[in-house]
């Protein structure tokens, strides 16, 4: 993965005000592999013990950071507490 600039962090209630463009921020085939694994094993956690991870993405304007549990991951987006959602293609990186 390319290292990408120091995020901003926010609560995870202002990710609801935001716009996502439609582009996926990830451009190699691995890395948008190793996204799927990372938000696969996000909602496991998220589900069975209820881990808080780091989610970093991307919105119209700058590179964000968001500490929540997913607790759920769709075909196209991450769903967070208050079904509050994040493109999947917006996200850089999971921690």
């Amino acid at each position: 993965m390319d290292t990408i600039k120091k995020p901003e962090t926010i609560e995870k209630e202002k990710v609801a005000e935001l716009h996502f463009p439609e582009s996926d921020v990830l451009i190699s085939s691995d890395d948008i592999q190793r996204r799927t694994y990372e938000l696969e094993r996000a909602s496991q956690l998220g589900n069975g013990d209820h881990v808080k991870i780091k989610i970093i993405f991307e919105d119209t304007d700058s590179i964000k950071q968001v500490e929540t549990t997913v607790w759920a991951v769709t075909k196209e987006r991450v769903v967070l507490k208050h079904g509050i959602t994040i493109p999947i293609r917006r996200i850089h990186e999971i921690k």
